[in-house]
């Protein structure tokens, strides 16, 4: 379940939405938020000067990890986190079994460097699912236009990548980053889910695209709006993958 929604430097207010989501889920769902859907998030980050803010996002991750325990389901959301005297911007794991881990981005936007710290791990997660252990990557925002982090994951075993992100740059061009999700996904054979913010500017959809690159489910709605599907992770392959050939001496 890919749950498009607003977002907004009010942390109570992106609780509450958060909430309304999880109240829709099913027991075992997988379900994304988008980049900042904790904290806030936006192109000024000088509400981050506030280091109150700090606090009340690590309150509100406490408060979604209990969610996530009591409905039984997966949750992927976007925060920024502050730690080690830093703030990050950081993909939040929240599962049925009071599990926590976290991503932190590796590759900060131009407006995040010198105020964030970046990332300097890049390794999938394993989540126990009722069908089984799923090994997934994620990745954000504007590492989307970096496919080595996306292969590297992938070579680390990731079977879904998982993508959250608050794209909604007037200056990008429209269709461009629809189009890298649909690369990701069929160049590496894998499932990816991805989970943009409701923003009226917003130039990539939230979308779940298949190994294949088909696109099963998007929304081309620029408010908020919920993606359901199943998906096989029996469907990803390195058919494409185990052809590739040394080019370092080419």
């Amino acid at each position: 379940m890919a749950a498009q929604i607003q977002v907004s430097w009010t942390v109570e207010d992106n609780l509450q939405r958060i909430r309304d989501v999880l109240t829709q889920t099913q027991a075992d769902d997988l379900v994304l938020l988008p980049e900042g859907a904790l904290s806030g998030y936006g192109t000024d980050l000088s509400a981050l000067d506030d280091r109150s803010r700090a606090d009340a996002a690590g309150q509100a991750a406490s408060y979604v990890a209990d969610l996530a325990r009591q409905h039984g389901v997966h949750v992927f959301c976007g925060s920024l986190i502050w730690e080690h005297s830093a703030w990050w911007n950081a993909a939040l794991y929240f599962g049925p079994n009071a599990e926590r881990w976290d991503y932190r981005k590796i590759n900060l936007a131009m407006n995040e460097r010198g105020r964030l710290r970046s990332g300097a791990r890049l390794a999938p997660l394993s989540i126990a699912t009722r069908a089984g252990t799923v090994t997934v990557g994620v990745q954000i925002c504007r590492e989307i236009r970096f496919p080595e982090q996306w292969r590297h994951l992938v070579d680390a075993g990731a079977e879904v990548l998982v993508y959250l992100t608050h794209a909604a740059n007037p200056t990008e061009p429209s269709g461009v980053w629809r189009s890298h999700l649909i690369s990701r996904a069929a160049e590496n054979q894998r499932f990816v889910l991805a989970c943009n913010a409701a923003e009226p500017l917003q130039h990539c959809p939230s979308m779940i695209v298949s190994p294949r690159g088909e696109v099963l489910a998007e929304t081309v709605s620029t408010g908020p709006e919920s993606l359901r599907t199943t998906i096989d992770v029996n469907q990803t392959s390195n058919w494409y993958l185990s052809q590739r050939r040394d080019v370092s001496n080419l």
